[in-house]
């Protein structure tokens, strides 16, 4: 007997979600439903794919490989029956897009209205995660990325470049002075990230890494803090390029910057079999343009 695809993707949503309560209510379905899908799955292949205990549900090995195939296979079905519906029409259905919250604050959003009048059969549906996100998992159809990509099996569309800027508020120049070179910044209250430290390797001369006074795993919470006066940051042009042309943050250090630093580069990714292409190829093609990095 074949498995039907509708119990495969109750099992990939209990996987997705953690438990046969967060699946059902995922899916506005029974719980019923949902253990019954799962049980029968396994029945008809034969293995178990889920550990069961009293405080959450884990994979087996033959369950891991089990869906990271059958995740797949699903996608290919949508796709094949998404080419055939949407073929000669403009794109239309969801898509799921994540970026960090700043890029999305300070970048997406002023696109959306005009983007929804362009293609107004895509749904579009936006997440902030400030790390990276697998894409299958979350049911992500594109990200955008900053820094250097490592995910081989991901295609990537190069946006652009955002430069790096050493920045303070005005008051906090005014309190504590300038800082000539990268040295002075150890005298100096310092506004950095929480994870992943690497985003502490200022891009300056002779720069040492510089354990932070105040830590945040948002970019947008640093340049708030940055703007009322707590310290000095380093953060992307494209969220404070606009603060520093209308003068609520000073560009600092400008002379001992270093270029390239790796996190300059910022992409779209998606994987190659998406089968939201023309969707994707859509919303690429209308932002990428537009986008002040």
């Amino acid at each position: 007997m074949k498995t039907r695809s509708d119990d495969l993707e109750i099992l990939l949503a209990v996987v997705d979600s953690g438990g046969f309560s967060a699946a059902a209510e995922l899916l506005d379905i029974q719980v019923a439903r949902v253990s019954r899908a799962v049980s029968k799955v396994e029945s008809q292949v034969g293995v178990s794919i889920l550990n069961r205990t009293t405080r959450r549900l884990e994979l087996t090995e033959e369950g891991r490989q089990f869906v990271e195939t059958i995740r797949l296979g699903l996608l290919q079905i949508q796709q094949a029956e998404e080419e055939i519906i949407t073929r000669g029409e403009l794109p239309r259905g969801r898509l799921r897009v994540d970026a960090a919250s700043p890029f999305v604050f300070h970048q997406l959003v002023p696109l959306i209205r005009p983007f929804k009048q362009t293609y107004p059969d895509i749904e579009l549906e936006l997440t902030s995660n400030e790390g990276f996100v697998d894409l299958l998992e979350k049911k992500t159809d594109l990200a955008i990325r900053i820094g250097n990509l490592t995910d081989s099996t991901l295609h990537a569309r190069p946006l652009g470049k955002s430069l790096l800027y050493i920045v303070a508020s005005p008051d906090y120049l005014s309190r504590r002075g300038f800082p000539n070179k990268s040295s002075d910044l150890i005298h100096h209250d310092s506004l950095g990230f929480s994870t992943p430290k690497t985003l502490n390797d200022w891009p300056l001369k002779g720069f040492t890494r510089l354990t932070p006074t105040l830590t945040s795993s948002n970019g947008e919470t640093l340049r708030q803090l940055a703007l009322t006066g707590n310290g000095i940051a380093c953060l992307s042009g494209f969220m404070v390029k606009k603060d520093i042309a209308e003068g609520r943050l000073i560009p600092l250090l400008e002379s001992e910057k270093i270029s390239n630093s790796g996190r300059e580069h910022i992409n779209a990714v998606y994987y190659k079999s998406s089968t939201v292409a023309k969707r994707i190829s859509a919303f690429i093609d209308f932002i990428q343009p537009k986008l002040a990095l």
